[in-house]
């Protein structure tokens, strides 16, 4: 049986940057997967707090140069590439001078959300998806954390579903507690949209709030897993009426994690 290939996506790893539970979680699943035989590719946006020289990040000039649309702006997309240290491991971090140079991730010094995070988000989920076409590289499973990553299983439901690098992909939306009271303005859905994606499949996001990200990637996502945490009862009440239509894992972040997702990923990609 030829390796499993495991994409991940998310907001954040260790060492690189640390601010939620997230960035623990990327350092220890992937690595164990790695050693349990798969193979593993990572992507995490290119936050301006992020030491370029300290982490020795470099451009991957064959991989750079795409033009991501969000909405009626194309922006270059960049290509950053970094080992962690002491493991067989590169992440990928999507960069671009507009949103992603800022010395902050999601609020300002000021404790102010930036109030372009959502095309942040857009941007990232694109990205990730052009540069692993660009790599050739053709995963079983996306395994999508938090909610920056929630419109990659749509993307991967509809525009990439006819790609030959994505058609027998399966995703993977892990829920975390990150939840923020922002509500984004402009028309979220014209900057989410792409090909083969028409307004209905995009109706959870009209909102334009966290909840709105979750709910589209638990709507289109083949498995949706909790994080081992405590959620709002907004949040709560979002489980509830999603795991009507398809059930929602818990997996602790016990000594059977890796045991766990590593069975999780074989189901879905049998």
């Amino acid at each position: 049986m030829s390796k499993l290939r495991i994409l991940y996506a998310a907001t954040e790893i260790n060492p690189f940057l640390q601010t939620t539970k997230v960035a623990e979680f990327l350092r220890r699943l992937p690595q164990g997967m790695q050693e349990m035989g798969m193979e593993i590719r990572i992507f995490v946006p290119r936050f301006g707090i992020i030491n370029e020289r300290k982490n020795r990040l470099h451009e991957v000039v064959r991989l750079s140069g795409i033009n991501i649309a969000v909405g009626e702006d194309e922006k270059p997309l960049i290509i950053k590439v970094a080992s962690i240290p002491n493991a067989k491991l590169q992440v990928y971090f999507i960069d671009n001078e507009d949103y992603f140079h800022r010395k902050s991730v999601l609020v300002d010094k000021n404790d102010k959300f930036h109030a372009d995070n959502d095309e942040r988000a857009i941007f990232f989920c694109k990205g990730v998806l052009e540069t692993v076409k660009k790599l050739g590289w053709a995963p079983d499973i996306v395994h999508c954390n938090d909610w920056m990553t929630g419109l990659i299983p749509m993307y991967l439901k509809t525009t990439y579903k006819k790609d030959p690098i994505f058609k027998d992909a399966k995703s993977v939306f892990t829920i975390y507690n990150n939840e923020f009271d922002h509500k984004f303005e402009g028309d979220i859905i014209e900057k989410a949209k792409m090909l083969d994606i028409e307004d209905d499949m995009l109706a959870a996001l009209k909102t334009a709030d966290f909840g709105g990200f979750i709910k589209v990637g638990m709507e289109y996502a083949d498995t949706v897993v909790k994080s081992d945490e405590a959620f709002s009862e907004n949040l709560n009440s979002m489980f509830t009426e999603y795991s009507t239509k398809k059930q929602i894992e818990q997996v602790g972040a016990d000594d059977n994690l890796l045991t766990s997702y590593y069975a999780l990923y074989n189901e879905l990609a049998s």
